[in-house]
């Protein structure tokens, strides 16, 4: 007798996001977005972008690639679908007074024609959207064609990826959705994006604190899915990733005894469509 091959199980999207949402409004991400910041500078200067281009910035948070864009003198729409990320990128845009739009937009459905935009952004946006092909495919539609869309994203194997990991060891992923930290792979991407020219190059952000617990401490009170995790352990099970984490990090520490610099690579892509 034949057996069945096992079908995976369809994801909840909804449901997920809805989540996600109450996730990354938790906390207060701009206090760690805003240390990133040179890379959505360097996503602008791989996709060459030219003053006066359309931008679209997906999955913006608090808007470090609008702002590197917008500083080059872009006509930037800044979207995001956490309402509270992007007031914190409007006041960045604000105090710098460069003119930005802003709008809640789902990266897996974008409120905009196809061929809208000459660029489309996102700096560890998409990839933690639970429909990767979705989210691609809106990537590709909004730009037009000879469009570029430049991409920033944790790899697998670097130590946020590796963070990741630990964090999924006390929690179970979700059935049927892949791991974001897939975006940071060129298989992935050629999946994602096929058809399309790609070029990725390997980059590395250092993260610097003054030391193992600081960084803890800043991520586990600001950081959204950290923030969520502790929340949702106890104790015992608080304490064990605390410990994970703290080891993580002494390991990648680059910075000597008296202050952290822990290396963590990611992809900076460009997708060009054709």
């Amino acid at each position: 007798m034949l057996q069945k091959t096992p079908v995976a199980p369809t994801p909840d999207y909804t449901a997920i996001k809805q989540k996600q949402q109450a996730t990354w409004a938790s906390g207060d991400y701009a206090i760690i977005g805003t240390t990133i910041q040179i890379v959505g500078e360097n996503v602008c200067e791989a996709v060459k972008l030219q003053a006066g281009e359309t931008v679209l910035d997906v999955a913006a948070g608090n808007g470090n690639a609008t702002l590197a864009a917008a500083r080059r003198f872009a006509a930037v729409t800044s979207t995001d679908y956490v309402p509270e990320l992007l007031k914190r990128g409007k006041e960045r845009a604000d105090a710098e007074r460069l003119n930005v739009t802003f709008q809640v937009a789902d990266a897996e459905a974008l409120p905009f024609r196809d061929g809208s935009f000459d660029v489309a952004l996102s700096t560890f946006g998409v990839m933690f959207a639970p429909n990767h092909e979705k989210c691609a495919s809106e990537l590709s539609r909004v730009i037009r064609k000879g469009g570029r869309i430049g991409l920033a994203n944790w790899t697998p194997g670097g130590f946020i990826g590796q963070l990741f990991k630990t964090i999924g060891k006390y929690f179970p992923p979700v059935p049927g959705v892949s791991p974001g930290a897939l975006w940071g792979t060129d298989d992935h991407l050629k999946m994602l994006f096929p058809g399309h020219r790609i070029e990725s190059t390997a980059r590395n952000f250092t993260f610097r604190y003054r030391s193992p617990e600081h960084w803890l401490e800043v991520f586990r009170t600001f950081y959204g899915p950290m923030h969520k995790a502790f929340a949702a352990l106890d104790s015992e099970k608080g304490a064990a990733l605390e410990a994970d984490v703290l080891e993580l990090l002494r390991k990648h520490n680059q910075g000597g005894p008296s202050a952290l610099a822990v290396p963590s690579e990611y992809l900076e892509t460009v997708v060009t469509k054709k």
